[in-house]
């Protein structure tokens, strides 16, 4: 059944990522949130500002949701949803899908990151391990929404079926070719690396690289102050929002996406739509984003991409990129959707 036709619905979203965090993953809600909104809908997020919350070991800036089954029940019934979205896999995530199983609800839920290579990563927890929790956690779900068809390829391979197509936007308005003055005092060519600077993105892949010029990673991140000490001669921006990293993404020449683990990599669309050709890893991602070879180059050399990709039409990179909007991110969500029906009303 279409969420998408007939009035407003009733839309409860959880997340255990929200702001302050910046990343993809925050970034597609809130917008897809706002997008919907526009088009008559009410969407309450449920997320961990409204609980007590610890910082997650070894990542700080993520905050982990204690115990919030009681409260968490409590507030989406208040919203009185509709149809009922679980955004990630952390505590408010659980919760809430143990909310729906046992009122016989459905609910979707979303693939955003490769969640078993990240655990690996920082803790070296065997990949098979997580990739087993993530098959308990999606297998009820009445539809796993995932950007690419690498992605979805790859988890049907992991035995998680039940995928649903939905793609990203860019905001076209903001990221868009501006001026460079704002890098022109550092030395040309400017590599640029916008994201969270932590061992999961892979960041020092690129830090490592011989490139004349000059590197520029904007972000925050465990890794920063020891990424800032180790490599002396690379800008190191810090978190930018807005207006501002807009810019840093226009005056750039360059945009280097080391990472081999994210699933989509907005960031790689924002540069695209600022006129920055990108320069990554032929992985899952990248492949299903920068499909046009005149908008950047993938190469298992990154550094040899980061050199091809000077060579590219910042014009041609935007043109790619227009192709992706918002209003059609928020309507793919919406059709993914899984509405309750009157039985399950009923059985709640």
């Amino acid at each position: 059944m279409s969420a998408g036709a007939g009035a407003g619905m009733r839309i409860v979203v959880v997340t255990d990522a929200w702001f302050p965090q910046v990343n993809g993953v925050v970034r597609t809600m809130d917008t897809v949130g706002r997008e919907l909104r526009a088009m008559g809908h009410d969407v309450t997020f449920i997320t961990p500002e409204s609980f007590r919350t610890v910082p997650c070991p070894t990542y700080p800036e993520i905050r982990l949701s204690i115990n919030p089954g009681a409260r968490l029940g409590a507030m989406i019934e208040a919203a009185a949803p509709q149809a009922i979205h679980i955004s990630t896999e952390g505590p408010l995530g659980v919760a809430a899908r143990r909310w729906c199983l046992r009122r016989g609800l459905p609910f979707t839920t979303a693939f955003h990151t490769k969640f078993p290579d990240y655990v690996h990563a920082r803790f070296r927890v065997p990949v098979g391990w997580s990739w087993a929790v993530m098959r308990w956690f999606h297998g009820p779900s009445s539809g796993v929404m995932v950007a690419t068809p690498s992605m979805r390829a790859e988890l049907h391979a992991r035995g998680i079926t039940n995928t649903k197509d939905w793609t990203r936007g860019v905001d076209l308005d903001l990221f868009r070719p501006r001026g460079k003055d704002l890098l022109d005092h550092l030395k040309r060519p400017v590599y640029l690396y916008v994201g969270r600077v932590a061992i999961e993105k892979n960041i020092e892949a690129f830090l490592r690289l011989e490139l004349d010029g000059t590197k520029v990673v904007v972000g925050g991140g465990p890794q920063l102050e020891q990424l800032r000490a180790k490599y002396p001669g690379v800008l190191f921006a810090g978190p930018k929002h807005g207006e501002d990293l807009a810019a840093y993404f226009a005056a750039a020449d360059v945009f280097v996406f080391p990472s081999l683990t994210d699933t989509f990599g907005l960031v790689l669309l924002e540069a695209m739509a600022s006129g920055l050709p990108v320069a990554a890893y032929p992985v899952a991602g990248p492949v299903d984003v920068v499909t046009d070879p005149k908008a950047g180059v993938l190469d298992e050399d990154l550094a040899a991409a980061a050199r091809r990709a000077l060579t590219l039409s910042g014009a041609d990179a935007r043109t790619h990129a227009l192709r992706y909007s918002w209003d059609n991110c928020a309507r793919m969500f919406l059709d993914n959707l899984q509405p309750f029906t009157a039985e399950d009303r009923k059985a709640a």
